[in-house]
């Protein structure tokens, strides 16, 4: 008797979000067939978050869309993912990262992914109101970067990806779902 199939809501239409969270969830259950889809999920912060606190509420507003708009149309999933790329000038220099926000029986479970340091013109360029995304399109002579390797892969030259980060962080986000009876106590 297989097992039925886990459903992923991701609160993008980003192939990068939604593909990190199939292969995150994909890890911790390998034997069950995923059902991943995206759908637009308002983050109700700026379009290029500026702080941690920003982003991080960015990634929560958004799974808690996801899980209203599912509830409110009497449709089920297992887990509700968000994530959402900010920035921040930290004492260390300004870095971008991103959050990971993850719904599951009504538990939310916050991760945050690793910080990727930025030469001080992107950030400087964030500063005045361009998004991340773009100012990396502009600086390496590439289109829709956000949608690809993001500045993580750029940056990085391609040994780490944006896809490969959101993996990781949605992985480590998964601790207390994976591990309730530590986590429930």
């Amino acid at each position: 008797m297989s097992q039925a199939p886990l459903t992923i809501i991701v609160g993008s239409n980003n192939p990068v979000k939604i593909n990190a969270a199939k292969l995150a969830i994909s890890q911790y259950f390998p034997d069950r067939k995923i059902n991943c889809s995206g759908m637009h999920a308002p983050s109700l912060v700026a379009d290029q978050p500026m702080t941690d606190a920003e982003t991080k509420q960015g990634a929560i507003n958004r799974a808690q869309f996801c899980q209203s708009q599912y509830q409110s149309n009497a449709q089920e999933a297992d887990f509700f993912i968000a994530m959402e790329g900010g920035v921040d000038n930290f004492d260390h220099g300004p870095a971008t990262f991103a959050y990971m926000a993850i719904i599951h029986n009504q538990q939310l479970s916050v991760g945050r992914s690793a910080l990727l340091p930025l030469p001080a013109q992107v950030y400087q360029a964030l500063e005045q109101g361009e998004e991340l995304g773009h100012v990396m399109d502009k600086l390496f002579n590439t289109h829709n970067i956000k949608q690809k390797g993001g500045a993580i892969g750029l940056l990085t030259h391609g040994l780490a990806t944006r896809e490969s980060i959101y993996t990781q962080a949605i992985i480590l986000a998964m601790a207390p779902f994976m591990n309730a009876e530590f986590f429930n106590k």
